[in-house]
C-alpha cells in the first residue's frame, strides 16, 4: 500500500476541524455552508476535493444516505459499520463479527481476494421512535 503525501492546506485544516467538532455525518454542501458561516473563505469545489482526498486517505468515512447523498464523518480508526437514524441522522459505530466472517467466507468461495466492504443499517433511533 503506498502512502500519499498531501500538502497541508488551510482549507483541509478547516474541514478537518469542523468534522471533528461536529461528530455526525454531514454533506459537502452543509460543511461548506458552516465553514462560510464561520468566516472561512473556501469554495464548494475545494470542500468536495478535500473530502474526497480525506476519504481516499482513510481520514474520514463516506457513506451514502438512503436517498443516495454522500455524507462524511471523522470516525474512529479501524473497520466498523454504522447504525443511522433515518429521521435525525444520529449515527452509532458498531462492530459486526458475523458480517466479517460471512464476507470472508463468501469471498473465498467465489475466488475473491483483497475484499473491502461497507455496511450502514438505517432505522429509527430510540428518540425518534414513536
Amino acid at each position: 500500500m503506498s502512502v500519499t503525501f498531501r500538502r497541508p492546506t488551510r482549507q483541509r485544516a478547516a474541514v478537518e476541524a469542523l468534522l471533528v467538532s461536529i461528530g455526525d455525518f454531514m454533506s459537502a454542501q452543509d460543511l461548506h455552508a458552516r465553514l462560510r458561516a464561520q468566516g472561512q473563505s473556501v469554495g464548494l469545489a475545494t470542500v468536495y476535493r478535500t473530502l474526497q482526498s480525506m476519504a481516499a486517505d482513510g481520514d474520514v468515512d463516506m457513506m451514502r444516505t438512503s436517498d443516495g447523498e454522500a455524507v462524511y464523518r471523522r470516525c474512529s480508526n479501524g473497520h466498523h459499520h454504522h447504525l443511522v437514524c433515518r429521521n435525525c441522522g444520529r449515527t452509532v459505530e458498531v462492530e459486526g463479527p458475523a458480517v466479517e466472517s460471512w464476507t470472508n467466507k463468501i469471498s473465498a468461495e467465489n475466488g475473491f481476494s483483497d475484499v473491502h466492504h461497507t455496511l450502514e443499517i438505517f432505522g429509527l433511533c430510540s428518540a425518534c421512535t414513536p
